[in-house]
């Protein structure tokens, strides 16, 4: 296997062990995903579509269908009433928590067959990688609200 073969099957060993980890929390990878992104603030949905690499309509079906769980809601931005926010619910946070946590304990697995020094290796990669992307949410320094 050449290095593009690698990375789409390191892409579905990722996916697997997080689609377990949503399932046990009775979630499926998308509403897990949007929790996680809007866990600590409110985002703006056009800039969580374009983030989540989604069309606005998916989104908003993905939304409709998490908001009927009660785990996010939608509301107006006080800065610009046509922009509409989305926050999470205190149920969807202690998902959301709860995801973040359990990615954090049992995704380094997938790593567990490697040395001390390869691991190491791998995380400072997979952080470049991360940060080096743009799949940040805004700081807080950056505005919600146009």
């Amino acid at each position: 296997m050449d290095y593009g073969d690698k990375l789409f099957w390191l892409s579905v060993v990722i996916q697997r062990k997080y689609a377990q980890i949503c399932a046990e929390l009775d979630l499926t990878p998308s509403q897990a995903t949007l929790l996680c992104a809007v866990r600590n603030e409110p985002r703006q949905m056009a800039d969580l579509a374009a983030a989540l690499g989604m069309t606005k309509n998916a989104l908003s079906q993905l939304v409709d269908r998490t908001a009927r769980r009660e785990l996010v809601g939608r509301a107006s931005s006080a800065q610009d009433r046509r922009v509409v926010m989305l926050s999470v619910t205190p149920t969807g946070k202690v998902l959301a928590e709860a995801v973040y946590a359990e990615v954090a304990k049992r995704l380094p697995e997938i790593a567990s067959n490697l040395g001390a020094d390869d691991q190491r290796d791998f995380e400072r990669v997979a952080t470049a990688i991360v940060d080096t992307s743009d799949l940040s949410p805004p700081t807080s320094s950056q505005p919600l609200a146009p």
